[in-house]
């Protein structure tokens, strides 16, 4: 089996790890503000997030008094209201020069002085999380910087040479680990009840490819973020769900997303309201907020891969289901900290995380493994069956060298047979109307494919995967100027579609993977 992106994988050990509770402060507790609620359920803003990130001129206090002595007057306009004691200090409406002669690649490199942001100042009253090193944000509604979308466009930030920005970013990433505990979803304190993938480890990966002593220097921040997953973790013979990890029978150990609020989203508020009104009780509310919550720590948010049985939005149940590619993520954070532990010469924890992930390779063997259509799926542990549909999700056991020769080859014929559609490899095979459902294609699914594929010398496949994606990429982008957050792979006539907010443009991941494909097809050589 050949590997193309990691070198030798190997892994970490326990710290104690801060509460995952979100800091009180004074944005915080804007979410429970009337203002709050009657902005967003008024829609006074056609994107809920746009509120959120406003800064209030005032302490929120005094803008809460200020608002109930003042909304039942005659004449009173919230949004007028809202424009006078708010204002937007973000970028997201900056609008970019486009030289339509660059071709894409050129315009990529291009991109990333516009999507770069220098370390953040403290804002009294912003919700922003201030960052210390710069960093690249995605764009669109996108104005700071996203967990896992960080490492796909450090990838194409490595191939453009720009190591320094790279490392900046895993620097910013290592902050939040040291001062929240954990790295939240985006720097946005509505973020701090979650996380999302983890890439961290894979970052780190990724810098140290050119100095394997960056493996031990960020060794502390992996091991904090190693705990924060593992938090809740003992043996029994019962199935036991504690926060992000559920203990199964045998003193086996797995993963799933998980989102310490039980209340709307507050950048996604009335969507959340509306969905969950018809629930006859709080519980059920609570409980369908705290899965749309955790379905958003997952980054497919959201997709008919965690709808129940009866289908829809509505019956999210994301909190009963473990992924399998946050379950194989884990595993190479394991195997990064047994290699990293290994450098600094503890041996103890290098052996110590290398059986935690032994261990772990073989419980996805044995849960996620589907024999009958030779495809890994999630698994609901309520019901002790693995998830009906394939998805997408189900090609991480090859990006991470976990599955046999044998199990790749038959994943390789499922992608090449079901998912691949003109543009590239469809999400799932539902059209749900969902933003991670067909007829999308997202370039980080795109990356984990194909280099899963190289992993087991499928350079063929992994070359018209890429072909099909970029040209994709080189049709839009000269029909519009433009690099997609996401793309329509099986009607190239049209864009994307789906999810809670319009197309959006930029766009970090995107430009991260044609970089990387462009680089790997130049070393493999193009298909005839």
């Amino acid at each position: 089996m050949k590997k193309w992106l990691f070198g030798t994988l190997i892994v970490v050990f326990f710290i104690s790890c801060k509460t995952d509770a979100p800091i009180k402060t004074d944005s915080v507790s804007f979410y429970d503000t009337q203002l709050f609620k009657d902005v967003q359920m008024s829609a006074i803003f056609e994107d809920s997030k746009t509120f959120v990130d406003l800064v209030p001129k005032k302490d929120i206090a005094t803008l809460e008094e200020e608002y109930l002595q003042s909304k039942d007057n005659q004449g009173f306009s919230l949004k007028d209201f809202v424009l006078e004691n708010f204002e937007d200090k973000s970028m997201r409406g900056l609008q970019f020069e486009l030289d339509t002669t660059q071709n894409m690649y050129t315009h990529i490199s291009h991109m990333w002085d516009k999507l770069k942001r220098s370390p953040d100042s403290v804002i009294s009253h912003s919700t922003r999380i201030a960052l210390p090193y710069n960093y690249i944000v995605p764009g669109g509604r996108f104005q700071e910087i996203y967990y896992w979308d960080s490492y796909f466009t450090m990838e194409g930030l490595l191939v453009d040479e720009q190591q320094e920005v790279a490392q900046s970013m895993v620097d910013n990433f290592a902050f939040l680990i040291d001062s929240i505990g954990f790295i939240p979803n985006g720097t946005r304190d509505y973020y701090k009840t979650r996380s999302q993938p983890p890439y961290f480890a894979l970052m780190v990966d990724a810098i140290a490819r050119k100095d394997q002593q960056l493996l031990v220097k960020y060794l502390p921040e992996m091991t904090k973020e190693y705990n924060y997953w593992m938090e809740g973790t003992r043996a029994g013979d019962s199935i036991d769900p504690e926060k992000r990890v559920v203990n199964l029978n045998g003193g086996i150990t797995l993963n799933r997303y998980w989102d310490a609020g039980n209340t709307p989203r507050p950048e996604s508020y009335k969507e959340d309201f509306l969905l969950a009104s018809s629930l006859p009780s709080d519980s059920l509310k609570q409980l369908l907020y705290k899965n749309l919550r955790s379905a958003a720590a997952s980054g497919w948010d959201f997709s008919s891969r965690w709808f129940g049985e009866e289908g829809g939005l509505g019956s999210t149940e994301i909190l009963s289901i473990l992924p399998v590619d946050l379950n194989s993520l884990l595993y190479f954070m394991e195997k990064t900290l047994a290699k990293a532990n290994g450098l600094k010469g503890d041996k103890s924890a290098q052996n110590h995380f290398q059986e935690l992930a032994e261990t772990r390779k073989k419980a996805i063997q044995e849960y996620f493994w589907n024999a009958e259509d030779g495809y890994f799926h999630d698994f609901n542990f309520e019901k002790g069956a693995m998830t009906p549909s394939p998805t997408l999700a189900g090609v991480s056991p090859l990006f991470f060298g976990i599955a046999t020769d044998e199990q790749a080859e038959k994943v390789k014929d499922v992608l090449m047979s079901t998912f691949l559609k003109d543009g590239g490899l469809v999400t799932t095979l539902d059209h749900s109307g969902q933003q991670w459902d067909a007829p999308n294609g997202w370039a980080p699914l795109q990356w984990l494919a194909v280099n899963g594929l190289l992993n087991y010398g499928y350079v063929d496949e992994a070359k018209e995967i890429m072909t099909r994606w970029l040209t994709l990429n080189e049709k839009v982008y000269a029909n519009t100027g433009k690099m997609m957050e996401k793309y329509n792979v099986e009607d190239l006539s049209l864009l994307s579609g789906g999810g809670e907010y319009p197309t959006q443009d930029g766009f970090g991941w995107t430009n991260g993977v044609a970089l990387g494909f462009k680089q790997l097809l130049e070393d493999l050589g193009r298909p005839n």
